[in-house]
Protein backbone atom coordinates (compact mmCIF):
# COMPACT_ATOMS: atom_id res chain seq x y z
CA UNK A 1 0.00 0.00 0.00
CA UNK A 2 1.89 3.35 -1.38
CA UNK A 3 2.05 6.18 0.54
CA UNK A 4 1.06 9.40 -1.30
CA UNK A 5 3.12 12.25 -0.87
CA UNK A 6 2.89 15.77 -1.69
CA UNK A 7 5.13 17.08 -4.47
CA UNK A 8 5.73 20.64 -3.21
CA UNK A 9 7.31 19.54 -0.14
CA UNK A 10 9.71 16.90 -1.00
CA UNK A 11 13.14 17.64 0.29
CA UNK A 12 16.15 16.74 -2.59
CA UNK A 13 17.27 12.99 -2.08
CA UNK A 14 14.94 11.82 0.36
CA UNK A 15 12.58 8.53 -0.01
CA UNK A 16 9.42 11.03 -0.83
CA UNK A 17 11.51 12.50 -3.87
CA UNK A 18 12.62 9.20 -4.73
CA UNK A 19 8.91 8.03 -5.06
CA UNK A 20 8.04 10.67 -7.02
CA UNK A 21 10.44 10.64 -9.63
CA UNK A 22 9.48 6.59 -9.93
CA UNK A 23 5.88 7.65 -10.02
CA UNK A 24 6.59 10.50 -12.72
CA UNK A 25 8.55 8.05 -14.69
CA UNK A 26 5.83 5.09 -14.24
CA UNK A 27 2.69 8.10 -15.78
CA UNK A 28 4.75 8.24 -18.91
CA UNK A 29 5.66 4.50 -19.53
CA UNK A 30 2.96 2.62 -18.17
CA UNK A 31 1.18 2.29 -21.91
CA UNK A 32 -2.63 0.27 -22.16
CA UNK A 33 -0.88 -2.16 -23.65
CA UNK A 34 1.39 -3.91 -20.96
CA UNK A 35 -0.94 -2.41 -18.05
CA UNK A 36 -1.79 -5.39 -15.73
CA UNK A 37 -0.27 -7.90 -18.18
CA UNK A 38 1.71 -11.07 -17.54
CA UNK A 39 1.91 -12.53 -13.61
CA UNK A 40 1.81 -16.38 -12.71
CA UNK A 41 -0.39 -18.05 -14.98
CA UNK A 42 -0.24 -15.45 -17.53
CA UNK A 43 3.67 -15.39 -18.70
CA UNK A 44 2.60 -15.56 -22.13
CA UNK A 45 0.62 -12.30 -22.73
CA UNK A 46 2.01 -9.58 -24.20
CA UNK A 47 4.94 -10.90 -24.25
CA UNK A 48 6.76 -8.47 -26.74
CA UNK A 49 4.91 -5.65 -25.63
CA UNK A 50 6.57 -6.73 -21.53
CA UNK A 51 10.11 -7.10 -23.28
CA UNK A 52 9.83 -3.74 -24.68
CA UNK A 53 8.63 -1.86 -21.13
CA UNK A 54 11.32 -3.73 -19.28
CA UNK A 55 13.99 -2.25 -22.08
CA UNK A 56 12.11 1.12 -21.51
CA UNK A 57 13.16 0.32 -17.39
CA UNK A 58 16.50 -0.46 -18.31
CA UNK A 59 17.41 2.80 -20.24
CA UNK A 60 15.63 4.44 -17.31
CA UNK A 61 18.55 3.12 -14.93
CA UNK A 62 15.77 1.27 -12.99
CA UNK A 63 16.18 -2.58 -13.55
CA UNK A 64 19.05 -2.89 -11.52
CA UNK A 65 18.42 -0.26 -8.95
CA UNK A 66 19.44 -2.63 -6.09
CA UNK A 67 23.03 -3.53 -7.68
CA UNK A 68 26.02 -1.57 -6.37
CA UNK A 69 26.95 1.19 -8.36
CA UNK A 70 30.75 -0.17 -8.78
CA UNK A 71 28.60 -2.99 -11.50
CA UNK A 72 26.30 -0.20 -12.88
CA UNK A 73 23.53 -0.15 -10.15
CA UNK A 74 22.07 2.85 -8.49
CA UNK A 75 22.92 1.20 -5.25
CA UNK A 76 19.42 1.92 -4.04
CA UNK A 77 18.73 1.48 -0.15
CA UNK A 78 16.18 -0.92 0.87
CA UNK A 79 13.39 1.55 1.71
CA UNK A 80 14.03 2.76 -1.85
CA UNK A 81 13.69 -0.62 -3.50
CA UNK A 82 10.40 -1.39 -1.71
CA UNK A 83 9.46 1.97 -3.05
CA UNK A 84 9.80 1.21 -6.58
CA UNK A 85 8.13 -2.09 -6.07
CA UNK A 86 5.14 -0.37 -4.55
CA UNK A 87 4.57 2.19 -7.01
CA UNK A 88 5.23 -0.84 -9.85
CA UNK A 89 2.44 -2.63 -8.15
CA UNK A 90 0.28 0.67 -8.01
CA UNK A 91 0.61 1.82 -11.65
CA UNK A 92 -0.40 -0.90 -13.01
CA UNK A 93 3.20 -1.85 -14.61
CA UNK A 94 3.96 -5.50 -15.92
CA UNK A 95 5.26 -8.36 -14.98
CA UNK A 96 8.65 -8.36 -15.59
CA UNK A 97 10.60 -10.89 -18.01
CA UNK A 98 14.26 -10.14 -16.96
CA UNK A 99 13.45 -11.20 -13.29
CA UNK A 100 15.30 -14.15 -13.34
CA UNK A 101 18.42 -12.71 -14.91
CA UNK A 102 18.19 -8.76 -12.81
CA UNK A 103 17.38 -10.03 -9.84
CA UNK A 104 18.90 -13.56 -9.39
CA UNK A 105 21.58 -14.06 -11.76
CA UNK A 106 23.12 -10.11 -11.27
CA UNK A 107 23.00 -10.05 -7.54
CA UNK A 108 24.58 -14.05 -7.55
CA UNK A 109 27.41 -12.84 -10.57
CA UNK A 110 27.81 -9.73 -8.14
CA UNK A 111 28.69 -11.35 -4.84
CA UNK A 112 30.02 -15.03 -6.46
CA UNK A 113 31.33 -14.66 -10.18
CA UNK A 114 34.68 -14.13 -11.47
CA UNK A 115 35.90 -10.70 -13.06
CA UNK A 116 35.51 -12.21 -16.32
CA UNK A 117 32.04 -13.67 -15.85
CA UNK A 118 30.74 -10.27 -14.06
CA UNK A 119 32.19 -8.34 -17.58
CA UNK A 120 30.52 -10.73 -19.83
CA UNK A 121 27.35 -10.89 -18.63
CA UNK A 122 26.57 -8.53 -16.28
CA UNK A 123 25.66 -5.53 -18.89
CA UNK A 124 23.62 -7.54 -21.21
CA UNK A 125 21.71 -8.35 -17.47
CA UNK A 126 21.36 -4.46 -16.83
CA UNK A 127 20.33 -3.56 -20.54
CA UNK A 128 18.17 -7.16 -20.58
CA UNK A 129 19.30 -7.95 -24.14
CA UNK A 130 19.87 -11.76 -22.49
CA UNK A 131 17.12 -13.26 -21.26
CA UNK A 132 17.14 -16.51 -18.31
CA UNK A 133 15.87 -18.97 -16.89
CA UNK A 134 16.64 -21.30 -13.66
CA UNK A 135 17.76 -25.04 -13.77
CA UNK A 136 17.43 -26.12 -10.42
CA UNK A 137 14.09 -28.65 -10.45
CA UNK A 138 14.07 -32.17 -11.57
CA UNK A 139 11.15 -35.11 -12.25
CA UNK A 140 13.05 -37.48 -9.35
CA UNK A 141 14.17 -35.01 -6.85
CA UNK A 142 11.01 -31.98 -6.87
CA UNK A 143 12.23 -29.57 -4.31
CA UNK A 144 14.71 -31.86 -2.84
CA UNK A 145 17.48 -29.77 -4.38
CA UNK A 146 20.12 -32.17 -3.08
CA UNK A 147 19.07 -34.88 -4.56
CA UNK A 148 19.67 -33.90 -8.37
CA UNK A 149 21.04 -35.88 -11.02
CA UNK A 150 21.85 -33.71 -13.95
CA UNK A 151 25.63 -34.80 -14.43
CA UNK A 152 28.42 -32.80 -15.73
CA UNK A 153 31.94 -33.61 -16.24
CA UNK A 154 34.47 -31.62 -18.16
CA UNK A 155 35.93 -32.41 -21.00
CA UNK A 156 39.16 -30.27 -22.31
CA UNK A 157 37.92 -26.64 -21.90
CA UNK A 158 34.21 -27.33 -21.96
CA UNK A 159 31.51 -28.43 -19.59
CA UNK A 160 29.60 -31.68 -21.15
CA UNK A 161 26.18 -31.68 -19.12
CA UNK A 162 23.55 -34.94 -19.47
CA UNK A 163 19.88 -34.61 -17.33
CA UNK A 164 16.65 -33.34 -17.35
CA UNK A 165 15.56 -30.19 -15.81
CA UNK A 166 11.42 -29.30 -15.07
CA UNK A 167 9.55 -26.42 -14.36
CA UNK A 168 11.42 -24.57 -15.76
CA UNK A 169 9.87 -21.01 -16.29
CA UNK A 170 10.61 -19.14 -19.59
CA UNK A 171 12.70 -21.27 -20.65
CA UNK A 172 11.35 -21.30 -24.40
CA UNK A 173 12.47 -17.71 -24.63
CA UNK A 174 15.59 -17.64 -22.73
CA UNK A 175 19.08 -17.19 -23.76
CA UNK A 176 21.03 -18.87 -20.65
CA UNK A 177 20.28 -21.37 -17.97
CA UNK A 178 21.78 -21.65 -14.64
CA UNK A 179 22.14 -24.96 -14.10
CA UNK A 180 22.87 -27.06 -10.65
CA UNK A 181 24.38 -30.53 -11.63
CA UNK A 182 26.95 -32.83 -10.12
CA UNK A 183 30.01 -32.95 -10.53
CA UNK A 184 31.22 -35.08 -8.17
CA UNK A 185 29.97 -38.10 -5.64
CA UNK A 186 28.74 -36.98 -2.28
CA UNK A 187 31.45 -38.06 0.19
CA UNK A 188 29.95 -40.95 2.53
CA UNK A 189 28.61 -39.96 5.06
CA UNK A 190 28.77 -36.45 4.28
CA UNK A 191 26.12 -33.91 2.79
CA UNK A 192 24.83 -34.71 -0.33
CA UNK A 193 25.00 -31.19 -0.97
CA UNK A 194 28.68 -31.80 -1.78
CA UNK A 195 29.55 -32.01 -5.20
CA UNK A 196 27.07 -29.76 -7.12
CA UNK A 197 28.36 -27.40 -9.27
CA UNK A 198 26.75 -24.14 -10.66
CA UNK A 199 26.89 -23.83 -14.49
CA UNK A 200 26.17 -21.12 -16.53
CA UNK A 201 24.92 -22.82 -19.90
CA UNK A 202 23.44 -21.31 -23.28
CA UNK A 203 20.00 -22.10 -24.26
CA UNK A 204 20.56 -21.90 -28.21
CA UNK A 205 22.50 -24.88 -28.86
CA UNK A 206 21.98 -28.39 -30.25
CA UNK A 207 22.19 -30.55 -26.88
CA UNK A 208 19.52 -28.33 -25.38
CA UNK A 209 15.89 -29.82 -26.23
CA UNK A 210 12.69 -27.34 -24.71
CA UNK A 211 9.22 -28.86 -24.16
CA UNK A 212 6.41 -26.97 -23.03
CA UNK A 213 4.52 -28.28 -20.40
CA UNK A 214 0.90 -27.57 -20.58
CA UNK A 215 -1.30 -26.34 -17.20
CA UNK A 216 -4.73 -26.53 -16.27
CA UNK A 217 -5.36 -23.04 -17.66
CA UNK A 218 -4.21 -24.28 -20.92
CA UNK A 219 -0.82 -21.84 -21.03
CA UNK A 220 2.70 -23.36 -20.90
CA UNK A 221 5.02 -20.56 -18.99
CA UNK A 222 6.90 -23.54 -17.57
CA UNK A 223 9.02 -26.70 -19.07
CA UNK A 224 10.78 -29.20 -19.50
CA UNK A 225 14.69 -28.98 -20.13
CA UNK A 226 16.92 -31.87 -21.80
CA UNK A 227 20.60 -31.33 -21.81
CA UNK A 228 21.76 -34.40 -23.96
CA UNK A 229 25.81 -33.66 -24.27
CA UNK A 230 25.06 -29.91 -23.85
CA UNK A 231 28.00 -27.72 -23.29
CA UNK A 232 29.76 -24.86 -22.05
CA UNK A 233 33.08 -22.92 -21.01
CA UNK A 234 34.94 -24.67 -18.74
CA UNK A 235 35.20 -20.93 -17.01
CA UNK A 236 31.50 -20.92 -16.56
CA UNK A 237 31.47 -21.87 -13.11
CA UNK A 238 30.18 -19.50 -10.53
CA UNK A 239 32.01 -20.11 -7.02
CA UNK A 240 34.03 -23.77 -7.62
CA UNK A 241 33.65 -27.03 -9.21
CA UNK A 242 31.77 -29.04 -6.51
CA UNK A 243 31.02 -26.07 -4.00
CA UNK A 244 27.69 -24.77 -6.26
CA UNK A 245 25.29 -25.44 -3.03
CA UNK A 246 26.38 -22.01 -1.27
CA UNK A 247 26.31 -20.06 -4.50
CA UNK A 248 22.27 -21.91 -5.19
CA UNK A 249 21.02 -20.92 -2.44
CA UNK A 250 22.01 -17.50 -2.27
CA UNK A 251 20.04 -17.31 -5.82
CA UNK A 252 17.36 -18.54 -3.81
CA UNK A 253 17.55 -15.97 -1.35
CA UNK A 254 18.17 -12.58 -3.76
CA UNK A 255 14.68 -14.08 -5.37
CA UNK A 256 12.79 -13.43 -2.30
CA UNK A 257 14.42 -10.24 -1.54
CA UNK A 258 12.59 -6.62 -1.95
CA UNK A 259 10.41 -7.79 -4.72
CA UNK A 260 8.56 -9.64 -2.66
CA UNK A 261 6.38 -6.35 -0.78
CA UNK A 262 6.11 -5.40 -4.89
CA UNK A 263 4.21 -8.68 -5.25
CA UNK A 264 2.19 -8.38 -2.11
CA UNK A 265 1.24 -4.98 -3.46
CA UNK A 266 -0.27 -7.13 -6.21
CA UNK A 267 -1.98 -9.71 -4.11
CA UNK A 268 -4.09 -6.35 -2.33
CA UNK A 269 -5.12 -5.20 -5.59
CA UNK A 270 -6.51 -8.67 -6.02
CA UNK A 271 -8.35 -8.63 -3.43
CA UNK A 272 -9.51 -5.24 -3.80
CA UNK A 273 -10.84 -6.38 -7.24
CA UNK A 274 -12.66 -9.59 -5.73
CA UNK A 275 -14.18 -7.45 -3.00
CA UNK A 276 -15.80 -5.15 -5.96
CA UNK A 277 -17.17 -8.71 -7.46
CA UNK A 278 -18.38 -10.15 -4.33
CA UNK A 279 -20.90 -6.47 -3.84
CA UNK A 280 -22.04 -7.21 -7.69
CA UNK A 281 -22.59 -10.83 -7.24
CA UNK A 282 -24.08 -9.94 -3.35
CA UNK A 283 -21.39 -12.28 -2.14
CA UNK A 284 -20.64 -9.06 0.55
CA UNK A 285 -23.82 -9.73 2.40
CA UNK A 286 -23.75 -12.92 3.11
CA UNK A 287 -22.01 -12.92 6.62
CA UNK A 288 -19.50 -15.95 6.44
CA UNK A 289 -18.23 -14.61 3.02
CA UNK A 290 -18.04 -11.22 4.47
CA UNK A 291 -16.22 -12.81 7.40
CA UNK A 292 -13.60 -14.48 5.13
CA UNK A 293 -12.60 -11.34 3.03
CA UNK A 294 -12.53 -9.87 6.29
CA UNK A 295 -10.00 -12.18 7.35
CA UNK A 296 -8.49 -12.10 3.46
CA UNK A 297 -7.48 -8.23 4.13
CA UNK A 298 -6.10 -8.71 7.90
CA UNK A 299 -4.31 -11.58 6.80
CA UNK A 300 -2.23 -10.04 3.75
CA UNK A 301 -1.48 -7.34 5.81
CA UNK A 302 0.17 -9.52 8.73
CA UNK A 303 1.96 -10.85 5.76
CA UNK A 304 3.31 -7.43 4.59
CA UNK A 305 4.15 -6.06 7.94
CA UNK A 306 6.13 -9.36 8.42
CA UNK A 307 7.94 -9.21 5.43
CA UNK A 308 8.82 -5.42 6.23
CA UNK A 309 10.19 -6.86 9.29
CA UNK A 310 12.22 -9.57 7.97
CA UNK A 311 13.70 -7.14 5.30
CA UNK A 312 14.97 -5.00 8.01
CA UNK A 313 16.24 -7.24 10.08
CA UNK A 314 20.65 -7.49 10.39
CA UNK A 315 20.95 -10.47 10.08
CA UNK A 316 17.37 -11.69 8.98
CA UNK A 317 15.91 -14.42 11.06
CA UNK A 318 17.03 -17.84 10.11
CA UNK A 319 14.90 -19.54 7.29
CA UNK A 320 13.09 -16.25 6.88
CA UNK A 321 12.38 -16.90 3.34
CA UNK A 322 11.22 -20.00 3.50
CA UNK A 323 8.63 -18.67 6.35
CA UNK A 324 7.36 -16.01 3.98
CA UNK A 325 6.95 -18.77 1.44
CA UNK A 326 4.41 -20.69 3.05
CA UNK A 327 2.49 -17.58 4.18
CA UNK A 328 2.01 -16.20 0.38
CA UNK A 329 1.30 -18.95 -0.80
CA UNK A 330 -1.59 -19.92 1.54
CA UNK A 331 -2.70 -16.85 1.29
CA UNK A 332 -2.97 -16.75 -2.56
CA UNK A 333 -4.25 -20.15 -2.87
CA UNK A 334 -7.16 -19.23 0.36
CA UNK A 335 -8.05 -16.43 -2.11
CA UNK A 336 -8.52 -18.56 -5.33
CA UNK A 337 -10.56 -20.38 -3.04
CA UNK A 338 -13.33 -17.75 -2.06
CA UNK A 339 -13.31 -16.32 -5.09
CA UNK A 340 -14.95 -19.49 -6.21
CA UNK A 341 -17.41 -19.15 -3.69
CA UNK A 342 -17.67 -15.33 -4.96
CA UNK A 343 -18.70 -16.32 -7.78
CA UNK A 344 -20.95 -19.03 -6.94
CA UNK A 345 -23.31 -16.23 -5.32
CA UNK A 346 -24.11 -14.52 -8.53
CA UNK A 347 -23.51 -14.11 -12.19
CA UNK A 348 -19.76 -11.95 -12.32
CA UNK A 349 -20.11 -11.06 -15.94
CA UNK A 350 -17.98 -13.16 -18.38
CA UNK A 351 -14.79 -11.47 -17.57
CA UNK A 352 -14.13 -11.51 -14.28
CA UNK A 353 -15.30 -15.40 -14.11
CA UNK A 354 -13.05 -16.25 -16.66
CA UNK A 355 -10.13 -14.01 -14.52
CA UNK A 356 -10.83 -15.64 -11.29
CA UNK A 357 -11.52 -19.32 -12.72
CA UNK A 358 -7.46 -18.59 -14.32
CA UNK A 359 -6.33 -17.47 -10.59
CA UNK A 360 -7.82 -20.65 -8.82
CA UNK A 361 -6.35 -23.02 -11.03
CA UNK A 362 -3.03 -21.77 -11.25
CA UNK A 363 -3.01 -20.89 -7.72
CA UNK A 364 -2.90 -24.28 -7.39
CA UNK A 365 0.42 -24.99 -8.22
CA UNK A 366 1.65 -22.07 -5.54
CA UNK A 367 2.45 -24.21 -2.69
CA UNK A 368 4.55 -26.64 -4.91
CA UNK A 369 6.90 -24.86 -7.54
CA UNK A 370 9.63 -22.47 -5.31
CA UNK A 371 10.15 -25.22 -3.17
CA UNK A 372 6.92 -27.42 -1.84
CA UNK A 373 5.31 -26.24 1.45
CA UNK A 374 6.50 -29.92 2.85
CA UNK A 375 9.86 -28.72 2.50
CA UNK A 376 9.75 -25.17 3.80
CA UNK A 377 8.12 -26.71 6.98
CA UNK A 378 11.07 -28.96 7.52
CA UNK A 379 13.36 -26.57 6.70
CA UNK A 380 11.82 -24.69 9.47
CA UNK A 381 11.64 -27.71 11.75
CA UNK A 382 15.11 -29.03 11.16
CA UNK A 383 17.21 -25.98 11.19
CA UNK A 384 15.09 -23.94 13.19
CA UNK A 385 12.89 -25.56 15.62
CA UNK A 386 15.96 -28.05 16.37
CA UNK A 387 13.29 -30.97 15.40
CA UNK A 388 14.86 -34.48 14.33
CA UNK A 389 15.21 -34.73 10.47
CA UNK A 390 12.87 -36.40 8.76
CA UNK A 391 13.66 -39.95 7.73
CA UNK A 392 13.83 -39.57 3.34
CA UNK A 393 13.68 -42.97 1.51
Amino acid sequence: MSVRVSREVAPVDSDEAFRIEIRDWLERHVTDDVRGAGGPGRESEAFEQRLAFARRLAAGGWTTLAWPVAHGGRGASLSRQVIFHEECARSGAPSRVDHIGTTMVGPTLIDHGSPEQRRRFLPALAAVDELWCQGYSEPGAGSDLAGVTTRARLDGDRWVITGQKVWTSLAHVADWCFVLARTAPAPPGGPRSAGLTYLLVPMRQPGVTVRPIRQLTGDSEFNEVFLDDAVTEAGLVVGEPGRGWRVAMATLAYERGAATVGQQIGFQRDLDDLLAVARRTGAAGDPALRDRLTRAWVDLSVLRAHTLRVLRADPPPPMSSSVIKLLWTRWRQGLGELAMDVLAAGDAGPEATGRWQRYFLFSRADTIYGGSDEIQRGIIAERVLGLPRQARG
